[in-house]
């Protein structure tokens, strides 16, 4: 963990924090993380709450009264997903968003984090990529409905604390892994596809491995128990306007990447590259000056979260048989 040394601007200590989006890989991670400080965590099942109905979240907040909220619920998925349902990906998480982030407001929430994305900056920012970059260009095209959303989101929080002095922020990680990541080959992000997709190599005793486009674009990545622990972090010592980045800063190209899952896997087979698949922006790294100066960095190394993603995959994925 990585508290500084200074106390902290907002104590957890017998709080009420709604982790929205509990189940997912974000959200369960926060949760995990949550469970080190002394607060009361609470969550809501899907079945039992639609964050896009206004009416039922706000409801839901009066009932359940939390003092802290993190924003963890989204539509996610990889550029296969954001191609095929841009209404799914734009409408669905505005709404959630705008219901939690309008009720927090007018339930007098103590402190709200909503959790966004690095596909909020334009597509040819400058590397590595600054806070200030937002709204300065054009988006990756393969994702900018995920984008957008995510930018109202972020742009809503800075809207409650400039009109009504809110302690509303946010924060955006980039590629993030881990356990409870999505596994189905059409909607998965690109470390659970090739770690699928590596592993059935191996079972199969396949030719080779197929990796989406060139092979040459970067990409930066973090454990997504890094990005728990950035985010009880900022919750205690942040409160500002600005977005703040949360990087890893462990970049490596995505040829870089699959050979890296072939070795955690043990798959021996050659990669082949499908040129004819879009690659996404040719890079996205955030820089990590801000996070830094307040305290934290991340601390999972890639090949080792690599390790226990794959591990959480063999004991609970349902395409993970025939293992040895």
């Amino acid at each position: 963990m990585n508290d500084s040394n200074k106390s902290p601007t907002y104590s957890l200590q017998g709080k009420r924090v709604w982790v929205a989006g509990h189940n997912g890989m974000v959200g369960s991670a926060v949760v995990r993380r949550l469970s080190a400080e002394k607060c009361d965590i609470q969550t809501v099942a899907r079945a039992d709450l639609d964050l896009r109905s206004q009416i039922d979240v706000g409801h839901w907040l009066g009932d359940a009264k939390p003092q802290a909220i993190i924003i963890a619920a989204a539509t996610v998925g990889g550029i296969l997903s954001n191609i095929n349902y841009p209404v799914d990906f734009l409408y669905n998480n505005l709404m959630i968003a705008t219901n939690i982030i309008q009720a927090a407001h007018l339930h007098n929430v103590e402190k709200l984090l909503f959790i966004g994305s690095a596909c909020i900056y334009p597509r040819d920012s400058m590397q590595p990529m600054v806070e200030e970059a937002l709204l300065t260009g054009p988006l990756e095209p393969t994702n900018e409905w995920h984008a957008i959303a995510k930018i109202a989101a972020i742009k809503l929080c800075q809207a409650y604390r400039e009109q009504y002095g809110s302690d509303f922020i946010a924060a955006q990680p980039n590629n993030l892994y881990g356990p409870g990541d999505d596994y189905d080959p059409d909607t998965s992000h690109v470390i659970p596809a090739l770690l699928g997709k590596a592993h059935r190599a191996n079972i199969e005793k396949a030719e080779a491995l197929e990796v989406w486009g060139s092979g040459k674009v970067k990409r930066e990545f973090m454990y997504v128990d890094d990005l728990a622990d950035a985010v009880v972090f900022l919750l205690k010592n942040y409160s500002d306007a600005i977005p703040i980045n949360i990087g890893s800063g462990q970049e490596l190209s995505v040829r870089e990447l699959a050979e890296t899952i072939c070795r955690v896997v043990d798959y021996h087979g050659p990669l082949k590259f499908d040129q004819s698949k879009p690659d996404g922006a040719p890079r996205k790294l955030l820089d990590r000056t801000r996070m830094e100066k307040l305290g934290w960095s991340a601390n999972v190394p890639l090949e080792e979260g690599l390790q226990k993603t794959y591990n959480w995959y063999l004991a609970n994925s349902t395409d993970s048989g025939n293992m040895h």
